[in-house]
């Protein structure tokens, strides 16, 4: 459809079309320098890559000795949703020729942050970044969503259950399609399918303390897919 000259001018003058030009949704721009400076891995290089939203991007920030000395590359962008880190997938993760990959993500969809969704819409996000991960001959790392009883910038939202679900079908589809389940959850998941403060005080972000719980899980999960 073709907007009338004088409707064309108005929208400019609001800025509406520019504003649309130039979004990045996806945030491709937040690591393309990064990318861009990272340099291809050696032949004996165990690059993996952290795919994720604030609660991976927090890891690196809160707990940045886990990540020194290690052929580990954080790729987390605080609020992402899972449609999001699938556009940026090719750039973030593919291109950057790790040996394995780490998701974690679900529950800013669950939250809504892009808008409604649904868990077999997560979830088949979730299989298409896996299956691009496969065909691209990197191992596959899938993590259990994090616990939550309830979002605090999302009141209402109820997510303890839809995660204990989503959950089912990250695992059940890691074990068809052969990729390493990583169960965080029940390490950290309190009487009500949430995060105690100990590990989270805000009940979504981990804190120090729920990054150390985390750590051993995935160094083993890391050591299992290289190892596969």
């Amino acid at each position: 459809m073709k907007l009338k000259p004088t409707l064309l001018a108005l929208l400019m003058g609001l800025g509406i079309i520019n504003g649309i030009k130039g979004q990045d949704w996806p945030n491709l721009s937040q690591f393309k320098e990064d990318n861009a400076k990272l340099a291809k891995p050696s032949t004996d290089e165990n690059r993996v890559v952290f795919m994720g939203n604030s609660i991976t991007i927090g890891w690196l920030n809160s707990r940045p000795e886990f990540f020194a000395n290690k052929p580990y590359v954080n790729r987390g962008i605080s609020g992402q949703t899972t449609p999001q880190m699938l556009v940026r997938f090719r750039q973030d993760v593919i291109d950057l020729q790790p040996k394995v990959m780490v998701l974690l993500a679900g529950t800013n969809d669950i939250a809504g942050n892009t808008g409604p969704s649904t868990l077999e819409m997560i979830m088949n996000n979730i299989k298409s970044m896996a299956d691009l991960a496969a065909a691209n001959d990197i191992k596959v790392i899938l993590s259990s969503t994090l616990p939550a009883f309830n979002y605090p910038w999302k009141p209402g939202v109820e997510p303890a259950q839809k995660i204990v679900d989503l959950n089912k079908m990250i695992k059940a589809y890691a074990e068809e399609k052969g990729h390493i389940y990583l169960d965080y959850f029940s390490a950290l998941a309190d009487e009500r399918n949430g995060l105690p403060k100990k590990y989270a005080k805000d009940g979504v972000h981990p804190t120090v303390e729920g990054y150390k719980v985390m750590e051993p899980l995935v160094e083993k999960a890391i050591d299992d897919a290289l190892q596969n």
